[in-house]
């Protein structure tokens, strides 16, 4: 075989990959692109459990507390801090914020649970803590973006619904680290959301959750993966989701926000922690979300090639329509998810994504940390 022959078997394994990542682009993406929540005919609001597990964390809780404290609620609803093992001032700085605050319960844990690392045991004490059947999810690190955060949560569920996921966002701030991370999260977010509204739901984000206590104590909680320091949240979610108990809400008000990372070491440390826990999904998860990664990794080394070694021409025609697939879905989903400024810089992030899989492909073979 001679080296056109070579270069045209390029170009067609191009035209593949190409094939493939329009798949996901038309099959799962566009349900997010062009979704629109039932309408519903009768509103119900229900007693709300929010549950934040914390360790030495009084700055984030003195600077973020209060968003979760004062939410514009109607019907009775509380918010549980699990103070977990903390040596700094968060038990005083608790203690003030319930003279002020009587839906403030405060869960002191003074023991480590063996075995169990991570948040998952002081997490689990907080929902047998929780007096209400719907509970709601978030860090001490985040903040609610609106005060109807629990209101507008808790109005998705429905007699079917067990799960709702959120969008845990993170603050808007100058430089290209905030712009990368919040790109990630925005396409982790895209696919996550596309993938419960195609009835294959596999992970949520411990930053903006929210089920009911009945699906926990069904699955007897965190039993399954107790020895995992992370997963509180993804696996859990592959645990307990189907097609049928899942719903998403990405209306603006129940949005939360984090601080991101300041350097790329942090955030790199972050990611190591959140990606260890991909190796314990599904068979049918972990295909699908490796064949878009090897899909996605693979592109533009094969369009360079196609480009040098085939035709320009013809490689350009694949790419081009490629671009306004991309550029269709990422203008309506990153208006769904409040994150428009990132937009025109999605081929940058595109192509960024090549090094990104590099730099964080160890992770799925490294044992995680078993601290959180």
């Amino acid at each position: 075989m001679n080296f056109t022959h070579w270069w045209q078997l390029l170009f067609y394994g191009f035209c593949l990959i190409t094939l493939i990542q329009l798949f996901y682009y038309c099959f799962f993406f566009f349900r997010l692109a062009f979704y629109k929540p039932n309408t519903k005919t009768a509103s119900q609001t229900q007693p709300v459990s929010v549950i934040i597990c914390s360790r030495d964390e009084a700055a984030n809780l003195a600077k973020n507390l209060p968003g979760s404290l004062v939410q514009q609620y109607r019907t009775t609803h509380e918010v549980i801090v699990v103070n977990d093992n903390s040596f700094d001032d968060s038990k005083y700085l608790l203690e003030e914020y319930q003279k002020t605050f009587k839906q403030l319960h405060v869960v002191e844990l003074k023991q480590e649970a063996r075995f169990i690392p991570g948040k998952k045991f002081p997490l689990s004490m907080g929902i047998k803590a929780a007096k209400y059947e719907v509970v709601l999810l978030t860090d001490a690190d985040c903040v609610p973006a609106s005060e109807y955060w629990i209101d507008k949560m808790q109005e998705t569920y429905d007699e079917d619904t067990e799960i709702v996921l959120g969008y845990g966002a993170y603050h808007k701030k100058s430089g290209v680290l905030n712009k990368l991370i919040r790109w990630e999260t925005f396409h982790t977010a895209m696919q996550y959301f596309s993938y419960a509204l195609a009835g294959k739901p596999y992970m949520g984000v411990g930053r903006n959750l929210s089920y009911k206590k009945t699906i926990f104590f069904r699955h007897k909680g965190f039993t399954a993966h107790n020895n995992i320091a992370s997963g509180d949240d993804d696996l859990f979610i592959k645990t307990a989701a189907t097609p049928s108990n899942t719903k998403i809400n990405i209306d603006a008000d129940t949005f939360t926000l984090s601080e991101p990372a300041k350097t790329f070491g942090q955030w790199a440390k972050q990611k190591t922690r959140h990606y260890s826990t991909a190796k314990y999904y599904k068979p049918l998860h972990k295909f699908l979300l490796g064949l878009y990664s090897l899909t996605q990794f693979l592109f533009y080394p094969l369009l360079v090639a196609s480009i040098l070694f085939y035709g320009w021409q013809y490689a350009l025609i694949v790419f081009a329509v490629r671009f306004i697939m991309q550029a269709i879905v990422y203008y309506l989903c990153m208006k769904k998810l409040n994150e428009q400024d990132l937009y025109p810089w999605f081929l940058f992030f595109d192509i960024w994504m090549f090094f990104y899989y590099i730099i964080f492909s160890f992770t799925l073979i490294r044992k995680p940390k078993r601290v959180w």
